[in-house]
């Protein structure tokens, strides 16, 4: 059984321990968060030992692996901490806040010989993954085009004074659009080759963005659609739609998957999810500890996730320049 350690033990951190909790495959041995007294309530309720110092969880024997899911400009230096010290890392998405960040987790990870897993976690929501392998099976034919929408109240209960500066890594593009363009890269079989985007700040006092939208045109000669809208006041939506040369295909995390021919849409069975977070983490975590056990390539390595970061930056360059940027 692996021996996870939680490196930020906050909301999302509990979303996590919940899920180990529920798996034999790995268990929860220590969490970390800077404040005492939330450290020790969190666990109170979910066990293992606390640390206020993510160092000295680092340096606990029984830690074999660590999920980072802590504010987004730390994430880099936490991961060279982590695979110096040998630990597997299962690495909150985004991956880093800037380019530069991005190259010092790859380089740390391929000079240490670690594994590491970014977690997009569509790629394990029952929804998304049903339709996948419908996609593999050739279910739309050739896909021409997606697009992907997150719409959402951007002021949560759980965001924090990070959140609302670019500079930190926060902002609606990188803390939730990367959900958006993961969906249509997966998808869509990337690469990107280049990104017209717009983002800009309209509904809050902040100085990160809280609306953007995106054009991606992809190698294949495929197109799509990206947007990410952080409203202050509306009606959550998220969802993805393909169009391919057999029909249409709509994902919903919770609905699931519909193909749409003949003027119809039709159901696909088994898609849906009542509680697709928690079903996507556990998911997730199985996937993780099956590929340290059997020495497999991780299902969202570093090179996949610094694309979908490319991509994020090369949107948020073409907003800057008013101009579509080509990706190198």
């Amino acid at each position: 059984m692996l021996g996870i350690g939680i490196i930020g033990a906050g909301d999302f951190g509990a979303a996590h321990a919940r899920a180990i909790a529920r798996l034999t495959e790995v268990r929860l041995v220590a969490a970390c968060r800077t404040r005492a007294a939330p450290l020790a309530a969190f666990t109170e309720e979910f066990g293992g030992r606390g640390y206020t110092d993510y160092r000295r969880l680092l340096a606990d024997p029984e830690v074999e692996a660590v999920v980072i899911a802590t504010p987004h400009q730390l994430h880099a230096a936490m991961v060279e901490a982590a695979a110096a010290a040998g630990k597997h890392v299962l690495l909150e998405k985004p991956m880093a806040p800037t380019p530069a960040e991005c190259r010092r987790i790859r380089q740390c990870v391929a000079r240490s010989g670690i594994s590491l897993m970014v977690g997009h976690t569509s790629h394990f929501v029952p929804a998304y993954r049903v339709a996948r392998e419908l996609l593999d099976a050739g279910e739309l034919g050739e896909v021409f085009h997606g697009c992907s929408t997150m719409t959402r109240p951007w002021m949560t209960p759980n965001r924090r004074d990070w959140h609302l500066r670019r500079d930190s890594g926060g902002g609606m593009w990188l803390t939730i659009g990367v959900h958006v363009l993961d969906q249509l890269i997966w998808l869509l079989d990337g690469p990107v080759k280049s990104v017209a985007a717009e983002l800009q700040t309209r509904f809050h006092d902040q100085q990160a963005d809280d609306f953007a939208v995106a054009l991606l045109r992809f190698q294949s000669g495929a197109t799509a659609t990206a947007s990410c809208i952080g409203y202050r006041s509306g009606v959550f939506t998220f969802r993805t739609q393909l169009t391919g040369s057999r029909g249409l295909m709509r994902i919903d995390h919770t609905r699931g998957v519909f193909i749409g021919r003949d003027e119809r849409w039709r159901a696909v069975p088994g898609s849906a999810s009542t509680d697709w977070m928690a079903d996507a983490l556990l998911a997730e975590w199985r996937a993780f500890a099956a590929a340290l056990r059997t020495g497999s390539a991780m299902p969202v390595g570093d090179a996949y996730a610094a694309h979908v970061m490319a991509v994020a930056f090369a949107a948020e360059e073409s907003s800057r320049r008013q101009r579509e940027q080509v990706l190198s």
